[in-house]
């Protein structure tokens, strides 16, 4: 007995109520076409047709959902924004052009002239200059505290503060912020807490779940996980990411629909290449701990960082980046890295492929000297993303450093 196209599409779509995030990965935000396709379907559009001219006038009055134009409505993008929403646990997901537009929509849908934010002083350097140089233009000013003294939020606060900003684990030092204790102080307060979960990723760490208000990632990083795509999103309930979503439809840093579908093959390996990440990770900053030229590693997965037990606590692992302070200043630092013949230097992070890069002349090069110093940025510090090669080979590279600078 044959069955009507609609009955088939209901047969055929999934159901992500009471999945594990493994199974979320891999299935979630996925809308079968009636082509019964089984893997994810690009479309690569940039506008939609319509039956008639009453369908366009009610599509675009909002009286009627359906796509209409790829720069706020395309299936793909939505099917990504999907499966990210429930694997953090958010009511909905918003995608972006890149990470930094992830952070200067939320920032600028749901903040204006007049308002103040506290942010850790240890976030990404473009997030920085974001800040201080452009959000500071609209008229938003930013306060900078020490991430991991809760204290130092509150006292930051003023009655015009709407928002407390941060990176948990912090590039490239893996400080640690209490988001539960955090998350404390933003309700005290009536603020929202927004957490940048680029190094965790939801596979070892869901901040929505620990008291945040939204999730900012790079979805460049670990969410691809090989290098291959520029992209964003932010994650929350309806109500803040209406806002963002409204941001995005005007303001047009969009998510292109190709960009949308490298990221969804990329959720649907993230468990497994996290693992291994954490591991290969784990290992190398062990290593590193006992090797002649090293001064400190930066790793919280090693019972010597400050921070060890909150992340235990926090976090399902480690991650898969470290950084060390290596002996010699900036001429040490960079013979290290141009020592190396396998590992890739190059700004990125989070691909499968291991990375290094000096982080005080390109991440974060454009702070000033005074700013990277009190953000523990050093010259002689090294950030290394732990990518899945084989870990003995790694260690090879880093022993050609290792030999440059004895």
């Amino acid at each position: 007995m044959s069955i009507s196209d609609y009955e088939r599409s209901e047969r055929i779509q999934f159901d992500p109520e009471g999945y594990e995030l493994s199974t979320l990965a891999v299935r979630s935000g996925q809308h079968r076409s009636l082509e019964g396709e089984h893997s994810d379907p690009i479309y690569p559009t940039s506008s939609f047709v319509f039956s008639s001219a009453r369908e366009a006038a009610a599509r675009f009055g909002g009286e009627e959902e359906g796509n209409i134009y790829s720069r706020f409505t395309n299936p793909t993008v939505q099917f990504f924004e999907e499966r990210i929403a429930a694997m953090e646990g958010g009511e909905r997901a918003v995608a972006t052009a890149s990470g930094m537009a992830a952070i200067l929509s939320t920032c600028l849908s749901l903040m204006q002239n007049g308002d103040h934010v506290v942010c850790s002083r240890s976030v990404f350097g473009s997030t920085v200059s974001l800040f201080e140089k452009y959000l500071s233009r609209t008229g938003i000013s930013t306060t900078f505290v020490d991430p991991t003294n809760i204290q130092s939020w509150e006292e930051a606060i003023l009655p015009e503060t709407k928002m407390l900003f941060l990176e948990t684990p912090s590039n490239p030092l893996a400080e640690l912020t209490d988001v539960e204790a955090l998350s404390v102080v933003a309700k005290k307060h009536d603020l929202l807490l927004v957490v940048d979960n680029c190094f965790c990723t939801p596979v070892l760490q869901q901040p929505l779940k620990q008291g945040a208000d939204i999730i900012i990632h790079s979805a460049t990083k670990y969410l691809d996980g090989q290098g291959r795509c520029v992209g964003g999103v932010v994650v929350g309930n309806d109500k803040h990411m209406e806002e963002v979503f409204g941001f995005i439809r005007t303001g047009g840093a969009c998510l292109s629909p190709f960009n949308a579908w490298v990221f969804l093959k990329g959720l649907e390996t993230l468990k497994l290449r996290m693992d291994a990440h954490c591991r290969n990770a784990m290992e190398m900053a062990q290593w590193l701990e006992q090797q002649d030229g090293i001064e400190r590693v930066f790793y919280s997965g090693l019972e010597s960082h400050a921070q060890h037990e909150l992340a235990k606590r926090q976090q399902k692992g480690f991650g898969g980046v470290l950084s060390f302070e290596v002996a010699g200043g900036k001429d040490a630092a960079w013979r290290f890295i141009d020592a190396t013949k396998m590992v890739s230097i190059t700004g990125n992070l989070g691909d499968v492929k291991t990375t290094i890069t000096h982080p005080a002349t390109t991440t974060h090069g454009r702070m000033t000297p005074e700013a990277r110093a009190e953000a523990g940025v050093h010259d002689n510090l090294i950030r290394l993303s732990v990518g899945i090669e084989d870990l003995e080979d790694i260690k090879a590279d880093m022993l050609l450093g290792l030999s440059a600078i004895s």
